[in-house]
């Protein structure tokens, strides 16, 4: 298979089943110059499909690191005027949203502050996370292949190789890619309907440095890798996925995790090793970490959102992402080979009758400019739940889903 029909059946996924993409459609994404070649492609897929318009925001690490450096700190964390009104206008028409991903540069803001580096347009990030967890929009993230990227992975940049483990993970050596994935998000929505019916108050990770336990909203639902926008749309955001989750209570997590795989910030441009968290009545109390541990707690310090939990996940060892072999240092891939939690904002579509924040928050649902997952899960950690009567269940067993669906 060429280099060009892979990209062109990669770009075809994203629009089709990533996006779903509808006739008369407004199309927003968000590309690094180093992925172009995939960005041009799923502007070509886009428009095949009808598309009405498609818009790339371009950005570049290095004018970003130019910008960490010397701007004010107010410009970091400022939001223009024009940037929210883009948002407001593709809310309005029932847009689309693709974010690629694939850090090119991943030390090239090694020395500079971390502080600098992890600061947040707060009005814009809590604008953009309204957007997508409230439905308006159908919404994906994308990790483009880059020699920058491979090499991180590899200690080469063999863009080829990364592009072959790519492919292991987003099932493009299927005949008819588009069917297949269609096929493995309804056995995903079979799960989530499983978890969701035994009405669970908390589950319990234990195994290899973790135990943790995480309560749950009453009558919350548990999400697959398809949702659909508040205008009907279906669209699956994470490409590739192999998660169930759901929204946690922001006040119920108490104990430890230990990373299995490590944390890549891609604000900060760094890789995190050995991180340990620890949780208290749902916040996050101690950190430690083999590195950069002063990234996470930039990050955590970013609003009082960010020190509680907005997900927590099931994934099991039939998991793609992990039949690949390989640390992909790109959380989009990574969280998709075990279990994992994420620290910041939580998915209002877990309770699709409350549309009011303040209830919301009232029910215990997170907010934060932030959400960061972490992956806790993989050989050697189980998933208990506990269901509102007090009975346990077992869920996932020896990496192995055990619930019945």
């Amino acid at each position: 298979m060429s280099d060009r029909t892979r990209v062109q059946r990669y770009a075809e996924l994203v629009v089709q089943v990533g996006l779903n993409v509808q006739p008369g459609q407004p199309v927003l994404v968000r590309a690094d110059l180093d992925h172009a070649e995939v960005a041009r492609a799923v502007v070509e897929a886009a428009y095949v499909v009808g598309a009405a318009s498609v818009t790339v925001d371009w950005t570049d690490a290095h004018v970003r690191r130019s910008t960490l450096e010397h701007a004010p700190m107010e410009t970091l964390t400022g939001t223009p005027g024009w940037r929210l009104q883009q948002l407001r206008e593709l809310g309005e028409a029932g847009g689309a949203v693709l974010t690629l991903t694939g850090n090119a540069h991943p030390h090239l803001f090694d020395d500079l502050p971390a502080e600098r580096v992890a600061a947040v347009p707060l009005q814009l990030a809590r604008a953009g996370q309204a957007l997508i967890t409230d439905g308006d929009v159908a919404w994906a993230v994308v990790a483009a292949p880059n020699p920058g990227w491979a090499e991180q992975v590899f200690g080469t940049p063999d863009t080829e190789r990364l592009w072959e483990a790519v492919g292991v993970a987003m099932r493009l050596d299927s005949d008819d890619v588009v069917a297949e994935w269609r096929a493995h998000v309804d056995r995903l929505h079979a799960r989530a309907r499983a978890v969701e019916a035994l009405d669970l108050d908390s589950v319990r990770y234990t195994g290899q440095g973790t135990d943790l336990t995480v309560g749950l909203i009453p009558g919350s639902r548990w999400v697959s890798g398809s949702v659909t926008t508040t205008g009907g749309v279906p669209f699956t955001p994470n490409l590739p996925t192999e998660e169930v989750f759901t929204s946690p209570d922001r006040r119920r997590a108490d104990g430890s995790i230990r990373l299995t795989r490590p944390l890549v910030m891609p604000r900060a441009g760094v890789v995190v090793e050995g991180l340990e968290v620890r949780f208290e009545d749902g916040r996050v109390v101690d950190v430690s970490a083999d590195t950069h541990v002063d990234a996470v707690l930039a990050e955590l310090d970013t609003d009082p959102g960010s020190r509680s939990l907005g997900e927590v996940s099931l994934v099991d060892g039939s998991s793609r992402v992990r039949a690949a072999g390989v640390v992909f240092h790109n959380t989009l891939y990574d969280e998709n080979a075990g279990c994992h939690v994420a620290w910041g904002q939580s998915f209002a579509m877990v309770l699709p009758d409350v549309s009011d924040p303040d209830e919301r928050a009232a029910a215990g649902l997170n907010s934060s400019a932030v959400h960061t997952d972490v992956v806790v899960g993989g050989p050697g950690v189980d998933v208990v739940g506990t269901t509102r009567g007090g009975r346990e269940v077992p869920l996932i067993t020896d990496d192995v889903w055990v619930l019945p669906v």
